[in-house]
């Protein structure tokens, strides 16, 4: 299959390039700057260069974008120019080029306040069900993106399944506090308890997700690690995480003693998988779980493509108080 793969230099482009050249298939890989994975330089806000790049192409795989370490340092233009238009761009060159399928990865950030309840309230259980309030332009784009595809499949009958993928980045974490209160993978782990899954998860949720975006048409899929809690612990979570986690995976205590490690105090909200495993048919690996028992074996919680991609960071320069500033 002739693949195009936008943001191929990113990290989740350069694992997908990586994943699909093995499997044998034919694969293009376009972004603004070049790597090892990048076939053509260009930027998706150049409906020519896009035009050029589709020629051939039977699947797209969207990755490409401005992203919320780039809230500070982007305008608000910039954002929906690329994030809107590009993914514009896309859909209008796909169809025009008989694409048969577009996967678009989008973001959990897209809900923004409805995963953000008051202190007083349980953690928020979130699945696709639940209406989006984006909090930043980011999170405004990106909704708009995804609604961009679903207006193609409606009226140009592409299939497009939209993938909101939670953190998978391996950079530290932008909030000072965490930072000096957490040791970074501890800040990790914690968090693929609710928020966070692994690249390998990410890249096997695209494949999935492009073997059966024909059958399923269009489809919104909430792509993260899977939580061992349950809706009826929402309440305690949000005051108590560690006495929840110790009824439901009581071993990791035992490695977190030994690492001097210590767990949120409370957690906000919950990202559930559980549709993009039963309509999607994506088996994930890497959750809490999984990562405990490498820990208690000594080993390494990557899997070896995390480890393989490595950080990237999203600014060409560095900055004193974090890996990006905070806007």
């Amino acid at each position: 299959m002739a693949v195009l793969v936008t943001g191929s230099a990113g990290h989740l482009g350069e694992a997908l390039v990586r994943t699909l050249l093995d499997a044998g298939h034919e694969v293009t890989g376009i972004d603004i700057k070049s790597s090892d994975w990048t076939q053509h330089i260009g930027s998706i806000t150049d409906r020519a260069f896009v035009k050029r790049r589709m020629a051939g192409i039977h699947a797209v795989l969207h990755t490409a974008t401005l992203h919320k370490p780039h809230l500070a340092t982007h305008s608000r233009q910039d954002f929906v120019d690329t994030n809107i238009t590009g993914t514009l761009n896309l859909l209008e060159e796909a169809t025009d080029a008989a694409v048969s399928v577009f996967i678009f990865t989008s973001t959990t950030s897209v809900f923004g306040r409805a995963s953000m309840p008051p202190l007083s309230a349980p953690a928020a259980w979130i699945t696709e069900e639940v209406v989006p309030v984006p909090k930043n332009i980011y999170g405004v784009t990106k909704l708009a993106a995804e609604n961009l595809c679903e207006l193609f499949h409606d009226t140009r009958d592409l299939p497009c399944v939209i993938l909101r993928t939670s953190r998978f980045f391996p950079e530290p974490d932008d909030r000072k506090e965490v930072r000096q209160a957490y040791d970074d993978m501890n800040v990790k782990i914690n968090e693929f308890l609710y928020r966070r899954v692994d690249l390998a998860d990410v890249v096997s949720a695209h494949l999935v997700a492009l073997d059966r975006a024909n059958a399923i048409g269009f489809g919104r899929y909430i792509v993260s690690a899977t939580t061992p809690f349950a809706r009826e612990d929402v309440q305690l979570l949000r005051t108590n995480a560690a006495a929840v986690l110790h009824r439901r995976v009581p071993r990791y205590e035992d490695v977190y003693v030994r690492r001097g490690w210590s767990m949120f105090q409370g957690i906000d909200r919950i990202y559930v998988n559980e549709r993009g495993r039963t309509e999607l048919g994506w088996s994930p690996r890497y959750d809490f779980a999984h990562t405990i028992d490498v820990l208690a074996a000594g080993g390494d919680p990557r899997s070896p493509l995390a480890r393989a991609v490595g950080p990237k960071g999203y600014h060409a320069e560095t900055f004193a108080e974090g890996p990006y500033p905070v806007e």
